[in-house]
């Protein structure tokens, strides 16, 4: 049966956007698989791990028949990547194999019952809270946070994302206990930030892979997002795009508190100047710590860097400050990250001694901020 008709590119687009949640290696061999369904003209494509699932749709593909089948992720994907852009594609379904023919190129492919591939769908039994904004919003708001979630700590709800629904805002906090990072947005009232009910504080955590994915799929435009909140899963809607995941459940620190209410001095550098400073003394740090020495005195701030084998970088900056001398060590990969996140030209940064966290903001922006603990150099 002759189930799809298509040009390369109208096949490849949707299966790399659904087709990063799958996992090389998993205990269910089908969740390595992406399930193709086409009814009409219509093409959908699945992909989940249990926790994460994403459904995308492209309409106008051609082909005979209409069916529905399981084939591995990647081998498709790095197929059809490899084919000229120009291909044309056939893929047909005979006897549990699926052939995707393209020129004088043939590849046969084992395929899985699509009835045997699971699906996640939003609860019925509760009503979501659902909010509508801009992919560009929500994606700054991740831009500026996600870099912050810790990898693989043993404290699972710090391997996410907060979102903090209060006041009328959206809130995003990260934190992997060394560093804090803090964005926040205005909700219009079309967005959910003002009617009915939504003065309800809500709290909820985003798994990293999660938010890894939104980071990938989101562009950077003033096309429409819905959000649908329920308490034990998030439902993304944008473009053709559907992505449903389950939450984490646990309590997320109160960030409130890591954020100084006070600071002693704080300097203003370009963010441009220090980020290429820093980025320099990097290269001789040590590849274990990766610790940094910030040596602030009378109208300059040093940056220097040494490693095991006695080398030694520094860098120097002209600030305006007068104050007491100030020598703290920093993670570098911590300031980078925050430098590289950011998109004011100038950055603010607060301390009170070299014991005390400082704090980093961009000038004339409430809306962000990024707390950094000190380390021993």
């Amino acid at each position: 049966m002759l189930l799809i008709k298509t040009r390369r590119d109208v096949l490849l687009a949707p299966l790399q956007a659904v087709s990063g949640i799958v996992e090389r290696r998993h205990t269910l061999p089908i969740l390595s698989n992406v399930l193709l369904e086409k009814r009409g003209e219509v093409l959908t494509l699945l992909a989940t791990d249990i926790e994460i699932q994403i459904t995308t749709s492209t309409a106008d593909v051609g082909g005979e028949g209409d069916g529905a089948v399981t084939v591995g992720a990647r081998k498709l994907q790095e197929i059809l990547r490899s084919l000229p852009e120009t291909a044309e594609v056939s893929v047909l379904l005979e006897d549990r194999r699926l052939q995707v023919k393209a020129g004088r190129s043939r590849f046969n492919l084992q395929t899985l019952p699509a009835e045997d591939f699971p699906s996640m769908s939003l609860s019925q039994q509760e009503e979501a809270r659902s909010l509508e904004l801009t992919q560009k919003e929500f994606r700054q708001l991740l831009a500026q946070t996600h870099y912050a979630m810790a990898t693989q700590d043993v404290r699972y709800y710090l391997n996410g994302l907060l979102l903090l629904l209060a006041d009328g805002q959206l809130r995003a906090v990260a934190t992997d206990g060394h560093r804090l990072a803090y964005a926040s947005m205005s909700l219009a009232e079309e967005a959910g930030g003002n009617s009915e009910g939504s003065d309800v504080r809500q709290e909820l955590i985003l798994p990293r892979k999660t938010v890894v994915e939104l980071n990938r799929l989101l562009a950077d435009t003033d096309e429409p997002l819905a959000i649908d909140i329920l308490t034990n899963q998030i439902r993304f809607r944008f473009g053709q795009i559907s992505l449903v995941s389950k939450l984490i459940d646990g309590r997320f620190p109160d960030y409130q508190r890591v954020i100084p209410l006070t600071l002693k001095d704080v300097i203003r550098v370009q963010r441009s100047v220090l980020l290429q400073s820093m980025a320099r003394a990097a290269i001789l740090t040590n590849e274990k710590f990766r610790g940094v020495r910030l040596v602030l005195g009378d109208g300059s701030l040093k940056i220097i860097a040494a490693n095991a084998e006695q080398e030694e970088a520094q860098e120097e900056i002209e600030v305006e400050y007068s104050g007491e001398p100030l020598d703290v060590g920093f993670n570098v990969s911590y300031l980078l990250d925050v430098l590289n996140n950011s998109a004011g030209e100038m950055i603010d940064w607060g301390f009170n001694d070299a014991s005390s966290s400082a704090l980093l903001t961009i000038p004339g922006n409430e809306h962000f901020k990024y707390v950094v603990m000190p380390m021993r150099i």
